[in-house]
């Protein structure tokens, strides 16, 4: 998901909803996404996070009530996120971003049953 794809949608507006801790983003596609801190954060493109091959990715606990900071473009491709956990690594290009709006569900349920498997009960307290 590194390089950037010409035929992605862009997005045309990035908003951040830090009381609902909700990212929504629309492309110039008409598609539209809300994507939660806590998706985004456990799904940073960082080497913190996903390591530097296939397999080596580290489960992040703990990420129920992060909350994004700050917003920075990066270029015409990208955005960092500044969590409020400290994390700013990882620039989430638009590929990516449209990536992850157009696989929420299943991505957001393969995170849950790893927790479930990890021992770990989320302690949402949105």
């Amino acid at each position: 998901m590194s390089g950037l794809n010409l035929n992605t949608p862009r997005p045309i507006d990035i908003r951040l909803h830090q009381a609902s801790r909700l990212l929504e983003i629309k492309f110039d596609n008409n598609t539209e996404c809300m994507l939660s801190c806590e998706f985004l954060r456990v799904y940073s493109p960082s080497a913190e996070v996903r390591g530097h091959g296939a397999g080596q990715e580290t489960l992040q606990l703990g990420k129920e009530n992060v909350n994004i900071n700050a917003i920075e473009p990066v270029g015409n491709y990208a955005v960092k996120l500044v969590f409020s956990d400290g994390h700013d690594t990882g620039l989430y290009s638009w590929d990516y971003l449209y990536f992850l709006g157009e696989n929420y569900a299943a991505m957001w349920q393969d995170y849950i049953v790893k927790l479930e498997m990890a021992g770990y009960k989320r302690t949402d307290t949105q």
